[in-house]
């Protein structure tokens, strides 16, 4: 007997059954009726026994040393459109395995597009992407096995107990809930016996933190995860993350949560419009020739005004001014001692500073 869980209904071209996995993706678009909830337990010996546990070679190891090692992800101008609206163009980047990587962007820049990519539930319309090797199309089965995934929405079976809910997981994943799943619990302080559909968002987010989690994962996708999460519980989940990475799980978050982002990530990739426009390390992309300055006058100064080219995002404050610099240093310095300067400081900006850079149009207007 075959089970599927949540069947993402569309264009035919779109999603293939046989493709489709048979746990459940806590995911809101793809609602489940209870008349297809699967019976527990699931003997289903098809299904391969992943093999839980942490491998015994040094995953931190072999991300230094990123030769050895297969790219947990890969891809090839994987470009995807809908109808003539666009998703993704030409995508290449690639994340090694044992890194946490991220990737920013706002609202419609074609984040949870390249997400829904991995996970199967679209096809591109041209261009590839492998995971651990494997091609995103033709193995999406096996690469469901290897993944954990937080969506940004979480939609379960809302009259299952969360006690049923991860038990029913951890069948599929055919591990046994142990002292890793006790601890998860215990440190997102959830309760097992209420019901799904009497979860707060909160409480729904730290299920699949949990559920993502149960089978450790090669690789754990997290998709806008803090959402819904106290300050305590999400100062808790960067703890989970960053302890999981130790372990070698390869992380790639997805977020527009910049102070997040450079907190955890390795690496980031900025994606706008649908196309990455930045690829780097968090500290060189910090580190690029754009600086902060702030400017504290001794006396007012009015209209204060600077025309050097270069000044970005100009701001007025109380006793002066800040803004963000690339151009001529010495140029800049020459303006600036025609104004009756108190103090001056030059900083590295912070990432969403970057970030907002990248996202200025041709006017020096922020696109939203």
């Amino acid at each position: 007997m075959m089970v599927r869980g949540p069947m993402a209904r569309g264009p035919k071209s779109e999603v293939r059954d046989s493709l489709l996995p048979r746990l459940p993706i806590p995911d809101s678009r793809f609602p489940i009726p209870d008349s297809r909830l699967p019976r527990l337990p699931i003997p289903d010996s098809r299904l391969p026994r992943f093999q839980s546990g942490i491998p015994d070679f040094n995953y931190l190891y072999l991300f230094k040393n990123k030769s050895s090692v297969m790219p947990a992800i890969q891809t090839h101008s994987l470009t995807k459109y809908y109808g003539k609206s666009r998703g993704v163009i030409d995508l290449d980047f690639k994340v090694e395995e044992g890194e946490t990587y991220g990737f920013i962007g706002p609202n419609g820049a074609g984040k949870s597009t390249t997400i829904r990519l991995f996970l199967n539930l679209l096809f591109p319309s041209s261009g590839k992407a492998e995971i651990f090797g494997h091609d995103i199309i033709r193995e999406g089965k096996k690469i469901r096995e290897m993944i954990g995934f937080v969506p940004s929405e979480v939609n379960f079976y809302k009259y299952m107990t969360v006690k049923e809910l991860l038990e029913y997981s951890a069948r599929y994943y055919r591990v046994t809930l142990n002292g890793h799943y006790k601890q998860l619990v215990d440190m997102l302080e959830i309760d097992l016996h209420k019901k799904f559909e009497d979860l707060s968002m909160g409480n729904k987010k730290k299920v699949a933190v949990v559920q993502a989690l149960i089978h450790k994962p090669r690789l754990l996708i997290l998709d806008e995860p803090t959402s819904g999460l106290d300050p305590l519980m999400q100062s808790r989940f960067f703890n989970i993350i960053s302890e999981e990475n130790q372990r070698g799980t390869t992380v790639f978050f997805s977020s527009h949560i910049l102070s997040e982002v450079e907190k955890l990530c390795h690496r980031v990739a900025i994606i706008k419009e649908g196309k990455i426009v930045r690829e780097d390390d968090i500290d060189n992309i910090k580190s690029t020739q754009l600086s902060r300055v702030s400017i504290h006058l001794i006396a007012p100064a009015k209209p204060l005004t600077i025309k050097t080219p270069g000044v970005i995002e100009k701001r007025d404050t109380l006793d002066g001014m800040t803004f963000l610099f690339k151009g001529d240093p010495r140029q800049l310095l020459r303006d600036l001692s025609e104004l009756p300067i108190g103090r001056i400081s030059i900083e590295e900006p912070d990432l969403e500073e970057v970030f907002m850079h990248y996202y200025e149009d041709q006017n020096g207007e922020v696109q939203s």
